[in-house]
Order: structure tokens, then sequence, then C-alpha cells
């Protein structure tokens, strides 16, 4: 039974309804001795606890998609079949460009929100390159099969989810597709093709996007593989112009990463309540070393940079939840490095789906400038938006600056 599933979900509301009816109707007709009567009695108020808690538990876990499958749950997933040393590039001199093209096998996907606005499909990628085995979803934009597109070819932004999340959770949770369907057929905002690769790949902890020699090459998997297969599927554009990235919490700090490490893959990245320090996970694979946490930090990253990358970024979060994040990379970035951002107000919501889902389209009109039709040709730096340096999110009620954001605790 899928952990997501709707069948489960009946099961728990039909178990918790058979825990509540049970001691109304057996507590005062129990046979036996008195200490038999205790025992069954607090069996059946340890399963009406169970069986609360495993509602609760499946209710909050469908609404924010944190764990995709049982063997996220459990911890006993592993999805890396090898992680060899690729060295700085994440290619281990493997000239990308020459391998062969693949063929995937596009499915359905299940689950939450995937069969709606034209539906999300899904196919288990085999990294030629990075050595991992996971699902990929993409959803196609509503003019990609209009055949006035058909010699068209479209941007893409990959999407991250955080730590603990599946890939799922953009459709599901975030209602990215429903949300930029109307907007896409008005002409508001550019036909992305939206891809959602797995990035829990393995147990109990998150790869923070990194590739780390023996355990995963969580970097070459997200900026090499799943582009590779995109192109190769689809009409896509080719990277870095027609390439975006964006994510939410440990995902938003994975996006910029990619982006600043790998200007020549990617055009423009997200950050949505991010960090730039691995350590800002606590489960972080990449914060356990020194070295690799240092190699790992955007921060660090851009202002080592003896050429600034072409890359824009836009960071949008509350006070001490991804704001700073994003100030600080403000104030080191030079151009053509573009950075923009977005302080949310402490009355936008804490670090949830909640506040990340009123974002998603005024974070794809940004993408739309930066990688869409109407961004600049190529050579010239990326466009922020009209309002430069940080400014007030549409979503946000009443006064957000950085005067009051330095008044806060």
């Amino acid at each position: 039974m899928s952990l997501t599933g709707t069948s489960f979900l009946l099961t728990a509301i039909a178990l918790v309804v058979v825990a509540l009816v049970l001691p109304l109707v057996l507590w005062s007709r129990l046979p036996g001795p008195a200490f038999l009567r205790s025992t069954a009695r607090m069996l059946m108020l340890l399963f009406a606890q169970g069986t609360a808690i495993t509602l609760v538990f499946v209710l909050v876990n469908n609404a924010n998609s944190l764990y995709d499958n049982w063997s996220d749950l459990l911890g006993t997933g592993n999805h890396v079949q090898a992680a060899a040393d690729l060295g700085v590039d994440g290619t281990g001199g493997v000239a990308v460009r020459e391998l062969p093209r693949i063929h995937q096998t596009f499915a359905a996907a299940d689950g939450p929100g995937m069969r709606r606005a034209g539906g999300v499909r899904v196919t288990q990628l085999h990294g030629q390159v990075s050595g991992v085995n996971a699902e990929v979803y993409v959803w196609l934009p509503p003019q990609y099969n209009e055949p006035a597109y058909r010699n068209r070819k479209f941007p893409v932004v990959e999407l991250l989810p955080g730590y603990p999340g599946s890939a799922k959770a953009w459709f599901g949770s975030l209602k990215v597709h429903e949300q930029l369907l109307p907007l896409m057929r008005d002409g508001q905002i550019a036909p992305f093709i939206l891809v959602a690769p797995r990035t829990t790949l393995l147990a109990k902890v998150d790869t923070g996007c990194a590739n780390v020699p023996g355990k995963v090459n969580a970097d070459t998997w997200l900026s090499i593989d799943v582009p590779k297969m995109v192109t190769d599927n689809f009409r896509a554009k080719a990277a870095p112009d027609g390439w975006g990235v964006a994510g939410y919490s440990a995902g938003a700090h994975c996006a910029t990463k990619l982006a600043v490490a790998h200007p020549d893959r990617y055009r423009a990245a997200v950050s949505m309540s991010g960090y730039n320090d691995p350590i800002g996970e606590r489960d972080s694979l990449p914060a356990r070393n020194v070295e690799l946490r240092r190699r790992n930090n955007p921060f660090l990253l851009l202002r080592a940079d003896r050429v600034p990358p072409r890359v824009a970024l836009y960071y949008s979060g509350e006070v001490h939840d991804g704001y700073e994040a994003g100030v600080a990379l403000e104030q080191i970035a030079k151009p053509p490095t573009t950075v923009q951002v977005v302080l949310l107000p402490r009355s936008a919501g804490g670090h949830n789906m909640a506040l990340w889902r009123p974002q998603v389209t005024e974070v794809f009109r940004w993408l739309t400038q930066q990688i869409g039709p109407g961004a600049r040709a190529k050579g010239s730096p990326p466009r922020s938006l009209p309002s430069a340096g940080s400014r007030r999110a549409a979503l946000a009620s009443g006064s957000a600056s950085r005067e009051a954001a330095a008044r806060k605790p």
C-alpha cells in the first residue's frame, strides 16, 4: 500500500473510527479478572493513540510531501549504484556531449495533484555519469504539443524540494503546474518545462546536492545526468541560457550552489528560505567535512571567483530564515552576477508550504525575465526585476524593509 496513496489514508481514517468505537462498546463489558480487563483497556487506549498519531502523520505528510514512499520513511532507500571521484567539474573526464542519446519511457505519475493541469510524467533514470538510479518527474507546458510550437525549444526549470522532501512536492503541495498553467496560456509567464528529480538519494542523510567520492554524486546527477536526459527526450533549450533551478529550504541551498558552481549549466537560480553554509541542515552530508562544507557554500564560491559568473540569483526569506543569506551574496556580487533579495514579513508564515506556495507565480515571473523568450541575448547580463536590491514581496502584508528587519530580534 502506497504511503501517499488514497487507500492508506482511508485505512488510517477507518482505524481511527474503530479505535474510538471500541472503548465505547467494550469498556464496561470486558469479561475476566480485573488484571485482564485493565490490560485490555490499556491496549485499547494505546491503539486509539497510535491510530490518531498515524492519521495526523499521513495528513501532514500528504500536505508537505515529506516522504514519498516507505523506504524514504524507514530510511532504507539507497539510489546510488556507484560514486566514483568525478573531479572538480563532476564529469570524471567524460565528454558529456559525446555520450550516446538516451531514450526514456515515461508514465503518468501517481499522487496528489499529479494528474492535474495536463498531468505529470515520471521516468526511472540511470545516470550515465553520476551512478545514481532514481525517478525524475516532468511536466510539459500547454504550448508544447500545439502545432504552432512544433519547432520551438522550451526553457527548463529544475525544481528541488527540501529535506526530508519528495520530488513530487512542487506539484502536490506547491501546485506549481496548476498555478502556472493559466498564466502560461495567457502569455504572462514563459512556457517552461518543469523537471523535478529525486534529491533524497541516500538513507537518513541530506546529500546537499554535493559530490562526495565513495558516497554519492548528487551534483552530477542534478547538473549533468538529468539535464542530458531532458534535452535528449524533449525539445528543451540548451544550457546554460535556457536553464534555471529553483528550490525551497534545503533545495534552495542546492539551487544557488548549483548555479554559482556551474554557470555553464544554469543561468538563474531561485532560493526560497534557503541558506548558504551546508551546516544549515543538521543532516547534511557535506557539512560533516570542512573542505566539502567550503566547496558547497555558494557564498564562498562566489567570493573566490576571479571572474564573476553570469548568473542571476533570487533569494526570498524571513529574517533569520533565508533573508540574511541573500543579503550576504548581494553584498559581494559583481556584474554580471545579479542578486535579487526579497524580505518576507513574519506575518507571511513560517518555514512551510504555506509560505512558499504563494511565491510560485512571482518566482516564475522573475525566471521568465532571466531565461524566458524575453531574456536578453547571449553575452548580455541577465536582467533583474524593475526594483533593484531588496524589496517587498508581492504577497507581503504591511511593510517589509531592511530597516524593519534590523529592528527585529
